[in-house]
């Protein structure tokens, strides 16, 4: 008798002591927040401040303002390589109509891609952010998703590019460069962004799955 009432209350000491390291791990668990959602106002749509910022890159511009496409990417990523002749596609369907905004959001597991960001935002300073972001998908295949640096790959681009070398050098090692890529990212976690690339339209975030939704999501906005 007295073995099995000590057993009981083993087992309910047990019970108890699983009971409460749940409810810690519980507490201490960052919420599955769906990055739609997460950083949204009330009317669902995330705050036009975090998305666009004065300095963001706009890789084309409407005139009226009414459509905007922001993409928070990692040019290292596969997927973002992907989807970047979509948008070339459909910058080219929308142009004057649409907004297209690109923000650094750089993966800190990629090797890379912070790398890749901080140099396109050194050609940004004289004048060639499209050349150098296209260069870099053009060739994403020959140093993406490797353990080893990439700065002379990088470096070469400059070149071939035509860039005033000594100045790409100082921006892309000024930590002003890599702060303003940072920037990008810390406004990306604001709003949820949990991977790239990640797609707001008018600060909401559509279910893309291909070219056609993405258009359609477009004039959907264009209709309204």
């Amino acid at each position: 008798m007295d073995m099995t009432k000590n057993l009981k209350i083993s087992l309910g000491l047990v019970a108890i002591v699983l009971a409460v390291v749940a409810a810690l791990l519980a507490a201490n668990r960052a919420p599955d927040a769906s990055p739609a959602e997460d950083g949204a106002d009330a009317s669902g749509s995330a705050p036009s401040s975090a998305l666009v910022r004065e300095d963001s890159h706009r890789l084309s511009t409407a005139k009226d303002g009414k459509v905007t496409v922001v993409e928070f990417l990692d040019l290292e990523c596969e997927s973002c390589r992907a989807a970047f002749p979509h948008v070339e596609r459909l910058r080219k369907e929308f142009e004057g109509r649409v907004t297209f905004v690109i923000r650094y959001f750089p993966i800190p597991s990629h090797r890379n891609a912070e790398r890749a960001a901080t140099a396109v935002e050194a050609a940004a300073a004289q004048g060639k952010l499209e050349e150098m972001y296209t260069k870099m998908y053009e060739t994403q295949e020959s140093w993406g998703d490797q353990q080893v640096s990439h700065e002379e790959t990088f470096r070469g681009f400059a070149q071939e590019l035509g860039l005033d070398m000594p100045k790409f050098e100082k921006a892309w090692k000024d930590p002003a460069t890599a702060e303003r890529v940072q920037k990008d990212r810390t406004d990306g976690i604001s709003l949820g962004v949990q991977g790239t690339p990640t797609f707001f339209i008018n600060g909401k975030r559509p279910q893309i799955t291909d070219y056609d939704s993405f258009k359609a999501a477009i004039e959907a906005e264009l209709n309204k």
